[in-house]
């Protein structure tokens, strides 16, 4: 079916094949979805026909005489307008690809009914769906199924809505497994707060075996492991000890007082109603136990938001959600991690949990889950314990690649898989890195885990799901009195977890999805594989595809493994390790580009395994199916751009060009999709150093703006079609590169002065620009213009005071080259109305004052905070400010003849090369950003008119301080001033005439060649929409 109009399609996907019989694997692969080109249609519709023929006939055959509705057709045509096509090989952005047919059709049978997993009575045959696929997903992830099966607990695993919320609920039952032994009773008190409140239950216990208290005539009996090994009292425990008991400890204490005391849960729950936290209050518990160390949740900083999210509704707090710094390929760094445990084993904070990222959605990475494990196993030791959570929401369904048989170590684990097929479209598979594949391996011991099927399951949403490698677990989170020690019981599913209402139709999608395609190597495992080859093809073009002589750099964020090798080389030296890069660049020019798929195994089949072509694609990218990548620019004459602002810039317009971020761009128009993050200094802080150090950046502290590929295509690579994208790419690249240079190199242009009269000298302010090379300033400069022209500009400013004068030079002039050097130039005096005042006026004795660099190397990295500084420049008799551009973005403001009574008075000297001026009482990090222009002066907001603090006449407490910088120096901290050294304080009072005063944030913001924008049009597409829909 997928190939009978192969001879009518061109070349470049599977359905080529012209011995399709020779690559089965792919072939069974392509027949699960409905294909790029509608492949399966046929076989699709029948399908959907069935389905409906049957809904047809359910409905009547139950009462008639009733009828049924009607159906909407125009939506689906607008839906099909204004999507995008994901379901293509051209689209790599997002985690969106085509959907299997088996799940669209399980979601659509089921659909129809709507049923709801709340209980059992709402949905009894997707209820049992739902623990169904709970159990394929949890077998998958290497959960014990088998309740025969000594000293293993047996798993337990249920949908959701997705995996924030599969995360919150880990969050939740976290929160009881660290601090609540006597969680059964406990359940039936549950508050708004839970998390927070719960955390102190032990505490809540031990008062109640206290003597003469309920619970007293255990305290003699009741033994309890603690973390580090020893029995002891329950009675006996200290407050670190309660807090730190071990899963299976805290798992075991519900049957051990069933079975050794006879305790129920009735008792339990009226016993502690009395001494819970719910009753004598959070703080109370907290003086009793002296408790000022919150609770901390770790991961890697790179972590997904619902982290921090579900830390703030859980009521932990998001500052709880503790950040650890992750290595140069995004990784969770285990140096970092060990020493936050052993920091917080010696304060005696407790850890909720330590979550180990498996498939970060922005980077593809796998968290070292073993070493993780292992510092539980050392922590524990020595008295600190703690939930292992694993966040497979993206690569939980990669466990399907891991054979059976797979055994940690094992050499044989580093092989390339045994390739089968010899045709056009034959698409090899790719195993996963050998650290990636035990490191998911090692899932089957975290205490719970993650998954998204609506993700690697390519099932629609919403589908996400959280298993438990312990299924007493789930009872942490209840709803209602569980029973002890019941397994295998199908039950209402509602009770457990977050949710309540949520469809059916998803477990359905979910459970048929699995059941279709398998959950094994020879199933799910198999489509990703062949995942995992086209994404390693397509990283070997971002690792590779520039040389020395492109306008462009391409870096990828993972490392070559030339890198790796010479970064743990103590001999290496910057020459040897660039020598190194470059030979396996073009290795993978030689044996990978504009190879077929079956080129590259016929070339490897002569080779030793560690020189294999598969082996090195493998090695490339990252750990997953998502690419993260950036670009950098080369001037016209060579040199490697710098400045992290303006490779952000190249990357930003790069996937501007290839997406979709307004409605009057065509899906269909688009030739290759990409996406892109962000990695802010705060969160990725020296993976970000190292990623800018690779691209030829400077290492600030700036965040970076990273393309992002995801591939999620089972489909193949032949025909060149992975070339083909990579071709439109560098087209797009090489074009934006263009405007890069015209934007950063520096070339004459047409520069405007606001004018500020002096003596017997005018004052120059240059109207800088922080995005564009040429006026990319701060420039102060004193200068003499002939006799004439002066007089005419001193009338016409005496004649309309409310004016503001500019003097522009005449022609297109370079500051450095011309200006500044010859101090001598043409110029125009036009008013802010744009009336000419005088031409051809002769400017001489050009000097600067300050000529400060606005580059962003040179910026601050915050506001000033408490102050708003200004230059102060002139001559006693003439004064005059314009305020420091430190950061962008930002606001020009200057003010000529301005009124200064301070004490001691400035000096003349001090004066000519220009003071710092404070406004005390100006917080101006409080008003950045500012608004528009027109909103602040132009009477349009708020905020203008005479509500804007600068403005004529306005009165301002001040400080003076001498300027210690060269004229120009660049920063960052040009601002920055010693108190100890303050020349003056008093007051400035602004110049009364409204033309003395200068505002603006817009031209000073402004990129010339911005694409503009068309957010504002999303309204107006939905308003069209809408009325098709009438």
């Amino acid at each position: 079916m997928a190939q009978d109009k192969a001879k009518d399609r061109p070349d470049g996907n599977a359905y080529t094949s012209k011995n399709p019989e020779d690559d089965e694997s792919h072939q069974m692969i392509s027949s699960l979805f409905l294909g790029p080109h509608a492949e399966n249609y046929e076989y699709f519709k029948s399908n959907i026909i069935t389905i409906l023929e049957a809904t047809r006939d359910a409905r009547l055959n139950y009462f008639p005489e009733d009828g049924i509705g009607k159906a909407v057709k125009k939506a689906a045509e607008l839906l099909s307008k204004h999507s995008v096509p994901w379901w293509s090989p051209r689209y790599a952005a997002h985690m969106c690809m085509d959907m299997s047919m088996p799940s669209l059709l399980g979601y659509f049978m089921t659909m129809l009914y709507n049923p709801n997993n709340v209980s059992i009575e709402a949905s009894p045959l997707t209820m049992v769906a739902e623990i169904e696929a709970g159990q394929q997903i949890w077998e998958m992830l290497g959960y014990n199924l088998n309740p025969d099966v000594k000293h293993v607990p047996v798993g337990w695993g249920h949908i959701t809505c997705g995996g924030t919320v599969a995360n919150l609920e880990s969050i939740w039952a976290g929160g009881y497994l660290t601090v609540m032994p006597f969680f059964y009773s406990l359940i039936l008190t549950y508050q708004h707060h839970l998390a927070r409140n719960l955390k102190f239950y032990p505490l809540a216990l031990r008062n109640a075996v206290k003597d003469f208290e309920p619970l007293s005539f255990i305290a003699d009996t009741f033994l309890v492991e603690t973390c580090s090994g020893p029995e002891k009292l329950f009675k006996n425990l200290s407050r670190w000890e309660l807090l730190n008991l071990k899963v299976p400890t805290v798992l075991e204490i519900p049957d051990r007082l069933s079975i050794e005391y006879g305790i129920s849960s009735a008792f339990l729950q009226n016993t502690m109603k009395k001494y819970g936290i719910q009753s004598v209050g959070l703080g109370s518990l907290e003086r009793q136990y002296d408790i000022d160390k919150p609770i901390q949740y770790m991961l890697a900083s790179t972590r997904h938001y619902s982290w921090p999210k579900g830390g703030a509704i859980a009521g932990i707090g998001s500052e709880n959600i503790i950040g650890i710094p992750p290595d140069y390929e995004a990784r969770l760094d285990l140096n970092e991690l060990d020493k936050h445990l052993q920091a917080s084993l010696e304060k005696q904070q407790a850890v909720y949990a330590v979550v180990s990222i498996v498939g970060s959605t922005e980077e593809g990475a796998v968290d070292p889950l073993r070493g993780v494990l292992e510092l539980r196993r050392k922590y524990q030791a020595q008295g600190l314990s703690f939930v292992v959570h694993a966040d497979a929401a993206w690569g939980g369904y990669f466990a399907s690649m891991i054979p059976k048989d797979f055994k940690p170590g094992d050499p044989k684990n580093a092989e390339p898989p045994k390739q089968t097929g010899k045709n056009d479209g034959f698409v090899p598979d790719a195993s996963l890195r050998v650290e990636t594949q035990e490191d998911i391996y090692a899932m089957r011991e975290a205490d719970s885990i993650t998954v998204d099927p609506h993700k690697a399951g390519y099932i629609p949403y919403p589908a996400g799901s959280l298993c438990y490698r312990d299924e007493r677990m789930r009872f942490l989170i209840t709803w209602t009195s569980p029973y002890i020690s019941r397994a295998g019981t199908t039950e209402s599913i509602g009770i457990y977890g977050v949710e309540g209402s949520k469809p059916g139709a998803s477990a359905m999608s979910t459970w048929l999805a699995n059941r279709c395609i398998g959950m094994g190597t020879e199933g799910y495992g198999a489509l990703l594989a062949e995942v995992c080859f086209t994404i390693s093809r397509l990283s070997s073009h971002w690792a590779a595809m520039s040389t020395k002589t492109s306008s462009f750099i391409c870096v990828p964020l993972n490392l070559l493994p030339s890198e790796r090798k010479a970064m743990q080389d103590p001999n290496t030296t910057p020459e040897s390790y660039a020598q190194a890069v470059d030979i396996e660049k073009q290795k993978i020019r030689e044996r990978i580009f504009n190879k077929s798929n079956q080129e590259i195994i016929d070339e490897d089949a002569d080779r030793v395994t560690e020189d294999k072509a598969m082996v090195l694609l493998r090695a490339l990218g990252s750990d997953l199916n998502i690419n993260a990548f950036a670009l950098n620019f080369r001037y016209s004459d060579g040199t490697v751009n710098d400045d992290v602002e303006e490779a952000n810039y190249l990357n930003r317009r790069v996937v501007e060009v290839l997406s979709v971020d307004s409605p009057e761009d065509d899906p269909t128009k688009i030739p290759f999709f990409l996406t892109s993050t962000e990695f802010e200094h705060e969160l990725y802080g020296e993976c970000a150093q190292h990623f800018k150090k690779r691209l030829g950046l400077a290492q600030d502290e700036l965040s970076l703006f990273v393309l992002r590929n995801v591939l999620m295509t089972p489909f193949p690579t032949e025909g060149n079609f992975i070339d083909k994208m990579v071709n439109i790419f560098q087209d797009v690249v090489e074009k934006e590169v263009e405007v890069c240079r015209k934007r950063n190199e520096t070339k004459e242009n047409h520069h405007s002065f606001i004018m500020q009269d002096g003596s017997d000298r005018v004052y120059l302010v240059n109207r800088s620009m922080f995005y564009l090379a040429s006026r990319r300033r701060q420039l102060i400069a004193s200068a003499s213009i002939d006799e004439k022209s002066l007089s005419t500009y001193r009338d016409a400013k005496k004649n309309n005071p409310d004016e503001t004068f500019f003097l522009s030079t005449a022609q297109k002039e370079d500051i450095s080259a011309t200006i500044l050097s010859d101090g001598a130039f043409e110029a125009v005096i036009t008013s802010k109305s744009g009336k000419t005042i005088a031409q051809k006026v002769q400017v001489t004795s050009f000097a600067a004052i300050k000529d400060r660099p606005l580059n962003s190397k040179y910026r601050d990295h915050a506001y000033p905070s408490g102050h708003m500084p200004f230059y102060l420049y002139g001559t006693p008799s003439s004064l005059h400010i314009d305020h420091m551009l430190l950061l962008a973005p930002n606001i020009q403001l200057s003010a000529s003849n301005i009124t200064l009574s301070v004490s001691p008075p400035i000096s003349s000297s001090a004066l000519k090369t220009g003071c710092i001026l404070y406004l005390d009482d100006i917080q101006e990090s409080a008003m950045q950003p500012f608004l528009p222009t027109s909103h602040l002066v132009g009477g349009q907001g708020p905020t203008s008119a005479h509500n804007f603090f600068f403005q004529s006449g306005r009165t301002f407490k001040v400080s003076v301080f001498g300027d210690r910088y060269g004229v120009s120096t660049g920063g960052p901290g040009l601002g920055e001033v010693d108190y100890a050294e303050r020349l003056a304080t008093g007051e400035l009072v602004l110049g009364k005439e409204k033309g003395d005063i200068w505002v603006d944030s817009e031209m000073v913001n402004r990129d010339p060649f911005k694409r503009p924008s068309q957010t504002a049009k999303w309204r107006e597409e939905f308003a069209l929409i809408g009325k098709e829909l009438e």
